[in-house]
C-alpha cells in the first residue's frame, strides 16, 4: 500500500505542475498548447492519480462519507476540474475572456493546493 500511495503522490506532483504549465501557455496563447504530449500526457497522469486514489480510499471500506477530509478532496476535485476545464478549454469551444480564463485559473491553483493540504493535515477545516 507504501507504493500506490508514492505513486499518488508522485501523480499529484505531476498533475499540478502540469495545469500550471498549461495555463501559463493558455494565457500566452502558445502553439504548444496542441503539441501531442500536452494533449495526451495529462490525460495519462490524472488516470494513474484517479486509480490510485481509488486504491487508496478502498482502504477505509469507502467510507468516504463517514471520513470528512476524504469527503471534502471529493468534492473539492470536483470543483478542481470544474475550473480547471473553464481555464483551459480553447477559445472555440469556451469563448471566455482572458481574464475569466485567468481567475479560473488561478481559483483552481488555490483549490489544488487547499486538497493537497488537506491531505496532509487529514482535516478539512485544516487545523494542525
Amino acid at each position: 500500500m507504501e507504493a500506490i500511495k508514492w505513486i499518488h503522490i508522485a501523480c499529484v506532483l505531476l498533475s499540478g505542475a502540469g495545469f500550471f504549465v498549461r495555463g501559463i501557455l493558455v494565457a500566452r496563447d502558445s502553439v504548444f498548447m496542441s503539441a501531442r504530449p500536452v494533449k495526451v500526457l495529462p490525460h495519462i497522469v490524472d488516470t494513474l492519480l484517479l486509480f490510485s486514489g481509488i486504491v487508496l480510499a478502498s482502504q477505509w471500506g469507502w467510507a468516504v462519507f463517514q471520513l470528512p477530509w476524504l469527503l471534502a478532496k471529493v468534492v473539492l476535485l470536483l470543483v478542481y476540474i470544474g475550473l480547471g476545464t473553464l481555464a483551459l478549454r480553447t477559445r472555440e469551444i469556451q469563448p471566455l475572456s482572458m481574464f475569466v480564463r485567468k481567475m479560473a485559473w488561478l481559483a483552481a491553483l488555490g483549490v489544488y493546493v487547499y486538497i493537497a493540504m488537506i491531505a496532509m493535515t487529514k482535516n478539512p477545516l485544516l487545523m494542525w
